[in-house]
């Protein structure tokens, strides 16, 4: 079933011309059956005015009426009405949730006992606001010279996402023995409360919940509920017992470590993963490919010339973004060129990338090579 595949629908009369000509027309036709005389109510028409100050009411109301009804059905509910549609399936709005990343700790010199880092230990890249915490006490045994822990930011949202290995590297609170302290994976993870689109696709997948996650739609539905960063899942089973699933990111972003934990964590509940599952949950495969593209102007509209290459270079990164949104997702050159012929090119030639067939647990994403060249004026 494609949600999105369905038919608008609407619950009453919007158009405001044909509500302000429906009551005009009414009302002269009721005045002649009243009274026998046929008239016709011209602009400026006292009853004429007083008619349109009537139907800006009845517009308004009717608007007010469509999208009430409207908020019943999942593919236009929004804010709280969604929440509340997704109570019948027992799907609530996924929390703002935290940054997380993996930090080491080093000690000054090897110990002849174990040194203990409490939970709750805060580290810091400095210059900034974000802290991160320790949320277990790390014990580094004797005669080991550093240890790691994972460590939460204690801001929830995405603000604290994108720090790289090294760059937290300040301890916030003072413990013996500590000689350095490093963050040796790139925090991520952090996000706000979870969007409408999101919530609207899980309580679309909610169903599949139903059972426990062995068919590959429950898999789907909850290794979504990890993490509200998390907009495609892929499942597949190798050999008997054994199922892999492979979480993507929003953007096309493939997940760090640390995401990876939280969706295993997620599957393997005792309510959700069969007994006899042994669950993988690994990082989708990235199909790199170089963009090297040429396309030309109609000379008839050379006057638009910059508005025009604006649109195509926006169309050659929404394409990008396009082909990294969804695993298994062929690479399609031949999307890029009706994309780019739709902005206002007139002929485009692609030398790379060629059509690729991508996998289920695999995404095509563009490298640092990516070139959509302006090739000049033809005649049309």
């Amino acid at each position: 079933m494609n949600l999105y595949g369905l038919p608008d629908i609407s619950f009453a009369e919007k158009d405001p011309e044909t509500i302000k000509t429906n009551i005009i027309s009414g009302y002269e036709e009721v005045y002649r059956e009243a009274t026998g005389e046929r008239i016709t109510l011209y602009p400026g028409d006292p009853r004429r005015l007083f008619l349109l100050t009537v139907a800006d009411m009845i517009i308004l109301q009717r608007n007010l009426i469509d999208w009430t009804a409207k908020q019943n059905l999942l593919a236009y509910a929004s804010g709280e009405k969604l929440d509340h549609l997704g109570l019948y399936f027992g799907v609530s709005r996924l929390p703002a949730q935290r940054s997380r990343t993996t930090v080491r700790f080093t000690l000054s010199a090897l110990q002849p006992s174990t040194v203990v880092i409490p939970a709750g230990t805060r580290v810091t890249p400095g210059g900034s606001e974000a802290y991160f915490t320790t949320e277990e006490n790390l014990e580094i045994p004797a005669g080991e010279i550093h240890g790691e822990a994972l460590t939460l930011a204690l801001a929830p949202g995405g603000s604290a996402n994108g720090f790289l290995p090294g760059q937290i590297n300040r301890l916030v609170d003072p413990l013996p023995w500590i000689h350095s302290v490093e963050n040796i994976t790139e925090s991520t993870g952090g996000a706000d409360v979870e969007g409408d689109e999101n919530l609207r696709e899980r309580i679309h997948l909610a169903p599949e919940s139903f059972s426990v996650a062995g068919p590959v739609g429950a898999y789907i539905y909850w290794a979504r509920t990890a993490s509200q960063l998390i907009i495609d899942v892929g499942v597949d089973s190798p050999v008997p017992g054994v199922v892999q699933v492979y979480p993507l990111l929003a953007d096309g972003q493939l997940p760090a470590q640390e995401i990876l934990d939280q969706v295993i964590e997620t599957l393997n509940a005792d309510d959700i993963r069969p007994t006899s599952d042994y669950v993988q949950v690994l990082t989708p495969i990235p199909v790199e490919y170089n963009l090297d593209v040429t396309w030309y102007l109609d000379r008839a509209n050379v006057t638009s010339a910059v508005a025009i290459q604006q649109a195509v270079n926006r169309a050659v990164d929404d394409w990008a973004r396009w082909q990294r949104s969804v695993l298994g997702r062929d690479l399609n050159p031949s999307v890029l060129i009706a994309r780019m012929v739709d902005a206002g090119a007139k002929r485009v030639t692609v030398k790379s990338p060629t059509f690729k067939v991508i996998g289920f647990n695999q995404v095509a994403i563009s490298t640092t090579s990516f070139s959509a060249t302006y090739g000049g004026v033809e005649d049309g």
